[in-house]
């Protein structure tokens, strides 16, 4: 398959599941809303200048490598796309556990995961029109599936800020109830973002493993410089090993979810860029396994005497 041929697919939903799938988007967000306290943003005083710099290199340096990226690599323009959206999107509560087993700050990982995620409810619809407008052949494929900009602002921004700010005022006023309930709302979420997924691809599935090579490489090459983006500004702002770890996780761990959601439910279900956001899903999962694995054997051959 070639990249003309990949840009055409679309992923269809019926009714259906276009309801379930702003059900799974809105549980998803309320899950991760659910877990943010007042106290997740200590970073904010504790450390400063790394907070302040893992927040830019999040919300605006992987945007820009991207960019440079897709520039460089000339992908097709739905899987350039969907590196966009994809680097567009916030982190995930992945990055907090991938901390946690990586022996990273996890303190700083969770206030980079709340404040992304906040960030993201106002800003990531805004940022993906900005990011996809500068580079032409985007654009250009935006034009060409009749997008409404407007539309796609208010009805995304909705779709973000209401949910997370449900679970934001659930945390605060009944806090024992936010945690009881965190961890069943998302896995239904992303259950249920799963069967979506599933139905609305069976049908093109064969032609996206025949473009296996179009999407496997760029998904790679993408989520390796989002990892050395986070590590290298932790070297630049002369954080601690742990830190550094944390800033490696929350730049290399994008929520790929809601980058599929996004994707399907607001940008016509555009297949190679969608398929982009899933693999992604899937890679960084291995690649920051990899990472966890690393830092752990780092760690033990410095414990040993």
């Amino acid at each position: 398959m070639d990249g003309t041929t990949l840009d055409t697919l679309r992923i269809q939903l019926d009714p259906a599941s276009q309801a379930g799938l702003a059900v799974a988007l809105f549980t998803i967000m309320f899950s991760v809303a659910l877990g943010v306290r007042k106290s997740d943003f200590a970073a904010i005083f504790e450390k400063p200048k790394i907070y302040i710099s893992g927040v830019i290199a999040q919300t605006i340096g992987l945007p820009l490598l991207t960019l440079a990226l897709v520039f460089t690599l000339s992908p097709p323009p739905s899987i350039a796309l969907g590196m966009i959206v994809v680097a567009s999107c916030p982190g995930g509560n992945v990055s907090n556990l991938m901390a946690y087993a990586g022996r990273a700050d996890v303190a700083l990982s969770i206030a980079l995961t709340a404040t992304s995620s906040i960030i993201a409810a106002f800003f990531t619809p805004a940022l993906i029109l900005l990011w996809s407008s500068l580079y032409p052949p985007t654009a250009a494929l935006l034009q060409s599936i009749d997008f409404n900009a407007g539309t796609f602002l208010i009805q995304t921004t909705l779709l973000l800020a209401v949910p997370l700010t449900a679970g934001m005022a659930c945390a605060h006023f009944a806090s024992d109830i936010a945690t009881k309930i965190r961890k069943p709302a998302a896995l239904f979420g992303a259950g249920l973002l799963a069967v979506i997924v599933v139905i609305g691809t069976i049908d093109i599935a064969p032609k996206l493993l025949a473009a296996f090579w179009l999407i496997a490489p760029p998904v790679v090459i993408h989520n390796a410089c989002a990892f050395f983006l986070g590590a290298s500004t932790g070297r630049l702002t002369k954080a601690p090993v742990a830190a550094r770890r944390t800033l490696t996780f929350e730049v290399g761990l994008q929520n790929s979810g809601l980058a599929i959601v996004i994707l399907i439910s607001q940008l016509e279900g555009l297949g190679g860029a969608a398929a982009i956001a899933a693999a992604w899903g899937v890679w960084h999962l291995v690649a920051g396994g990899a990472m966890v694995a690393l830092f752990r054997r780092i760690d033990a051959n410095r414990s040993t005497p």
